[in-house]
């Protein structure tokens, strides 16, 4: 991956920012002295967030897991966003309504966002069932930076394997609104990239995720 290159970089002047939700206040940027540039060429690579989609049971944690450790191997600074793990914190007050869903996602695109300010390469390993909610994450992002890759695979597929035990649920009636059973799932249209990991072995998976991060130099 190639280091980026420093170049000077101007500091805004502070300015009012609405802030949403609070009667009209207003929120003033401090002026920083160190950027996201100059962050990303200390750690010496290129920042980004790789937002893993699919239905529960496609393989999105263990393909983002597996890619974030042949990351940390090779001197790469990330970090991963699971969805699960966030519930637990982050979105312990959250259910999973549409609504509810939505704000997940808000908040995931907002902490992928600042920690690709401080120089990670994030991994988020999220079913973000909405196309208009993963559009709105990657709106936050610089050109080139949101990278999204469909961990697809049959509904049929993802229920047999159901780790979690959770479509067996679903089906019996005690999980309401599950994705792919009471809840729908709206596959991208255009992504970066699309795995099947019903065709794909794990190790595949992972190399093509790091060659969406590593392109090959033109001509070889």
């Amino acid at each position: 991956m190639a280091t980026p290159t420093p170049t000077p970089t101007p500091t805004p002047a502070p300015g009012p920012a609405q802030r949403p939700g609070d009667g009209g206040g207003e929120l003033y940027a401090q002026a920083l002295s160190v950027s996201k540039l100059d962050r990303a060429v200390l750690l010496g690579q290129t920042p980004r967030v790789l937002w893993l989609t699919g239905l529960s049971g496609a393989g999105k944690s263990t393909i983002a897991n597996a890619v974030c450790a042949r990351l940390h191997h090779q001197g790469r600074a990330t970090y991963l966003l699971d969805g699960d793990h966030l519930r637990g914190g982050l979105s312990c007050d959250l259910g999973f309504s549409e609504a509810d869903r939505k704000e997940q996602v808000r908040r995931v695109a907002e902490v992928a966002r600042l920690m690709v300010d401080a120089g990670l390469i994030v991994l988020t390993a999220l079913i973000s069932p909405f196309r208009a909610d993963r559009a709105l994450a990657r709106g936050r992002f610089a050109p080139g930076e949101f990278l999204e890759v469909f961990v697809d695979v049959p509904l049929a597929v993802a229920e047999a394997r159901d780790p979690k035990r959770l479509y067996a649920k679903a089906r019996a009636g005690t999980l309401a609104s599950f994705t792919g059973i009471g809840s729908r799932y709206e596959p991208p249209l255009d992504p970066e990239l699309h795995l099947r990991t019903d065709r794909e072995a794990l190790d595949v998976c992972v190399e093509r995720v790091l060659a969406l991060l590593n392109p090959p130099a033109a001509g070889r």
